[in-house]
């Protein structure tokens, strides 16, 4: 018998049409209702959990595959290899614009690119395991 998050992430994955996001304390509460509300993500936004608030990076990228949803941040730290790790990503989505205007855009993007990708519409559940995104203004998208 595993852990809750290890028995249960099969069902999240399939439960959920939504794509699953896991936003550290570094994204704006504006750019989370945006995810929310016009992108139709659904999101664990860590500064609405008391115990995730003050947790340390680590932590998040770890709870973020745990509970099988795909790391947002502002955060260019999580683009260290050696403290972050590629073979234990659950995908991480590093955004960087000058406003939260500019990252609003480039979520819209990410959104229809990489997260909706499916002929249905419909999100797969890790769409960047093992991956790490650095989405930016002249970002063209993704590589085959």
């Amino acid at each position: 018998m595993g852990t809750l998050s290890s028995e249960l992430a099969p069902f999240a994955d399939r439960a959920s049409e939504r794509p699953r996001v896991y936003a550290d304390a570094n994204v704006p509460a504006g750019l989370v209702a945006f995810m929310r509300h016009r992108l139709a993500w659904d999101v664990l936004f860590v500064l609405e959990e008391p115990d995730l608030r003050r947790a340390r990076d680590s932590q998040h990228f770890r709870l973020a595959r745990q509970l099988r949803r795909t790391l947002v941040t502002l955060d260019h730290d999580y683009l260290d290899d050696r403290a972050f790790p590629i073979r234990e990503s659950p995908g991480v989505i590093v955004v960087t614009a000058p406003d939260e205007r500019g990252l609003a855009v480039l979520l819209a993007r990410l959104d229809r690119a990489v997260l909706r990708v499916t002929g249905s519409g419909t999100p797969t559940a890790l769409p960047l395991e093992g991956r790490k995104l650095h989405v930016h203004p002249d970002w063209a998208g993704l590589s085959a």
